[in-house]
């Protein structure tokens, strides 16, 4: 489903550039769930962010179902990555005029599925309450924990269902309870629709659930296991 091939990236830093990525390549199936770990500085944002077409590499490639997104118009990225991909940041993003049913549901709205006003309804509700957020839905941003923004971050992400889950730390500031519910939640939507998962983590109860884990360090692939 996701190829990268020979993927690396740099920044100028002053009159130097700093290597992010150094040749990684990767091959992720439809269904998997990965971890990506590895220290700070290791490259793991850099990586999420261009398989996410967020950000594009200085070189090298990236194919989802065999398309390369590399020569792609801007205009065709934001298409695919709209309609594809869902994002969980660790900042959240969550538009503060919105109450969180709106934000949950404004993905739908973007992506322009094919998709009835109940239906959205029913979609946001579902997962609002999977999350534990279910009576705070008419509640603005600024009226939530942390915990419950990132709660809500995740809902949005999976709302469109979405191909690819593309997650940063989705636990981190969560509690343990609420951590494992979460995670319950999005091993549930990995197996029963077929979404791809890929957490960039320090967290090692996805470490565990994961099927594919990836460590890098130094912009490189350290190490690689399947299971």
């Amino acid at each position: 489903m996701i190829t990268v091939r020979g993927l690396r990236k740099s920044y100028p830093m002053g009159k130097l550039l700093v290597d992010a990525l150094q040749g990684v390549s990767l091959e992720l199936a439809r269904g998997d769930f990965v971890a990506v770990a590895g220290p700070s500085g290791s490259g793991k944002t850099t990586l999420m962010n261009i398989i996410g077409l967020i950000d594009t590499p200085s070189s090298g490639s990236v194919l989802i179902d065999g398309v390369e997104t590399g020569g792609l118009r801007r205009r065709e990225r934001t298409r695919i990555r709209q309609e594809n991909i869902g994002f969980v940041f660790q900042s959240f993003n969550l538009l503060p005029v919105l109450t969180v049913f709106e934000n949950v549901e404004l993905p739908l709205t973007i992506a322009q599925k094919r998709t009835t006003r109940a239906e959205r309804r029913d979609r946001v509700e579902f997962l609002l309450e999977e999350v534990g957020l279910g009576d705070r839905r008419r509640h603005k941003p600024s009226e939530l924990s942390g915990g419950q923004q990132q709660r809500a971050a995740i809902a949005r992400a999976l709302v469109t269902m979405p191909k690819i889950v593309i997650a940063d730390e989705p636990t981190a500031n969560l509690d343990s309870a609420n951590g494992e519910r979460v995670l319950a939640l999005m091993k549930k939507i990995n197996r029963e629709e077929g979404t791809t998962f890929i957490f960039s983590t320090h967290d090692p109860d996805i470490w565990e659930m994961a099927n594919h884990i990836v460590f890098l360090k130094d912009g490189g692939i350290e190490s690689e296991r399947r299971r």
